[in-house]
């Protein structure tokens, strides 16, 4: 009975060290970035790579691409014009859709600096939320620091993880979900660079009625992407607003709710206005599916 009892406790030490060392791996080596990949601005234009894929001119990259549609979407009106003569259908004036043509072509070459524009927009406000509970509460509102209040309040130590308790169960449904939020908001930073490779099409879309719908889509998509960070940093408020004690059971519990709450950020924000999901359980139907 004693061997068995030995052999028993010997099994669940190296189980909470497995998970203890897991934790403290998650915790040290990943979560660093989720600030990053979270909080977006025009840092994220900044890519030598990203700028020459996008195209420093009208002669090269995705912007030469767009450009050249310029010239097929001035055939096709031509044509749509020449046919409403034999058809009797009515059509936009000649002006009109020159003048479109014009103003939507220069915001097309223009689309780096006015993406650019919305994105340091987005940050000004999600940065002025955080810097309101940074000045209420003196510290700083990030995951960075979250993770440090988590780990301050549930032990993840050798001596004091068990994740066999309450606290070990809790410690490691905060690890996976806080891990699902890095995977999810890292296909939301790609998205977002999607949609800015996108930019220069959607305004040149605007210059046709029929191909509008694609702006209205695109900035839908977009917004909705960059919206969520909003949404964090309020969740992000909340959290810290409250006060933790490591031996109350209720304070532990809301950690669990307010990570789950940033998980299910990005539904929220596609109930409100729609948008594309970033949620990594989504099937690949649902990933490009859009709330109509």
């Amino acid at each position: 009975m004693e061997n068995s009892a030995n052999i028993t406790q010997i099994i669940i030490d190296t189980i909470n060290t497995i998970f203890e060392t897991l934790f403290s791996s998650i915790d040290n080596n990943l979560y660093s970035i989720l600030d990053d990949i979270t909080f977006i601005n025009s840092d994220i234009l900044q890519d030598k790579n990203f700028e020459k894929l996008f195209g420093t001119s009208a002669s090269n990259g995705i912007l030469l691409i767009a450009n050249s549609f310029l010239l097929a979407f001035i055939m096709y009106y031509a044509f749509r014009y020449l046919m409403a003569h034999f058809t009797y259908t009515q059509t936009e004036t000649p002006f009109s859709f020159i003048m479109k043509l014009i103003l939507f072509g220069i915001a097309m070459n223009f689309s780096f600096f006015l993406v650019e524009l919305i994105l340091n927009i987005n940050s000004y406000v999600s940065l002025s939320i955080r810097n309101l509970g940074e000045s209420l509460f003196q510290k700083n509102i990030c995951f960075s620091e979250l993770i440090t209040s988590i780990n301050t309040n549930i032990a993840i130590d050798t001596n004091a993880l068990n994740i066999f308790s309450l606290d070990g169960l809790i410690k490691g449904t905060l690890s996976v979900s806080l891990l699902n939020l890095v995977f999810s908001y890292s296909l939301r930073y790609i998205l977002i660079k999607v949609f800015i490779l996108l930019s220069p099409f959607a305004f040149l879309s605007l210059t046709l009625d029929k191909t509008s719908w694609f702006f209205k889509t695109w900035l839908r998509n977009l917004f909705s992407l960059l919206f969520i960070q909003i949404i964090v940093s309020l969740v992000l408020l909340i959290l810290f607003s409250i006060d933790y004690s490591s031996s109350d059971l209720f304070s532990k519990f809301v950690y669990v709710g307010g990570i789950y709450a940033l998980i299910k950020t990005n539904s929220l924000v596609r109930d409100f206005i729609g948008g594309i999901s970033t949620e990594v359980t989504q099937s690949v139907k649902n990933l490009v599916g859009f709330k109509s």
